[in-house]
């Protein structure tokens, strides 16, 4: 079983103490370090084999928006699933936007957490249910302000489109497939070829051209 060497990243000790506790009873999942301030985070990094950080957004030295741009640029093998306690769309927009996989709040229970880490290790993106409805607020409220002048989009097949609403109701690679009776590699392949004629760069942007220019129902 492949372990995942997680780093956690927050600044206060008591709840880093909580989370290392609960992953320490999971058998796939070992802490890696513990960092306080992003300065440290980005020099742990640079020493160390690691597979994703749990990362507090307000951090100390480095904020945890600036550590997830160093990441995503100059690690992009390690994951980032960024946990704050606040849910403003501004927070979880620009980190999103600087490449973290995922956004839960810390009031996330054990079993959430941990399905979070497994989702995003597995190279898909993870929001905890607030987050999500604050993305999905913030993306209705652009497609209002863009409704005089949409996007001109290239056509995409029926079942692409079906991909894409499965996508956006958070469906895993696993239960897409499982649902339209296909295989994992045509589904990998549907969703490379919208990324590739919807111009965006992870499942981030699907979501929110797919509400954009409403292209599904």
């Amino acid at each position: 079983m492949k372990m995942i060497r997680v780093l956690i990243a927050d600044d206060h000790t008591m709840f880093v103490d909580g989370i290392e506790s609960i992953l320490k009873s999971e058998p796939n999942i070992v802490t890696a370090g513990r960092c306080f301030d992003g300065k440290s985070v980005l020099e742990f990094i640079k020493n160390h084999e690691i597979d994703l950080i749990l990362l507090d957004v307000n951090l100390p030295e480095i904020n945890g928006i600036e550590v997830c741009k160093e990441v995503t640029e100059f690690f992009p093998n390690v994951k980032v699933l960024a946990i704050s306690m606040f849910n403003e769309e501004s927070f979880v927009s620009e980190i999103l936007n600087n490449g973290a996989k995922g956004y839960i709040l810390k009031n996330t229970g054990r079993e959430e957490l941990i399905k979070a880490i497994q989702i995003i290790y597995d190279g898909q993106t993870y929001f905890s249910k607030e987050v999500t409805e604050t993305i999905m607020k913030g993306l209705m409220n652009q497609r209002k302000a863009s409704s005089k002048n949409p996007q001109m989009l290239p056509k995409i097949s029926r079942r692409e489109k079906e991909i894409l609403k499965l996508i956006v109701e958070e469906y895993t690679t696993q239960e897409m497939a499982d649902k339209l009776f296909i295989s994992l590699k045509t589904v990998e392949s549907h969703r490379s070829s919208l990324l590739a004629k919807l111009n965006a760069r992870n499942t981030a942007g699907l979501v929110r051209i797919a509400l954009e220019n409403n292209l599904i129902n």
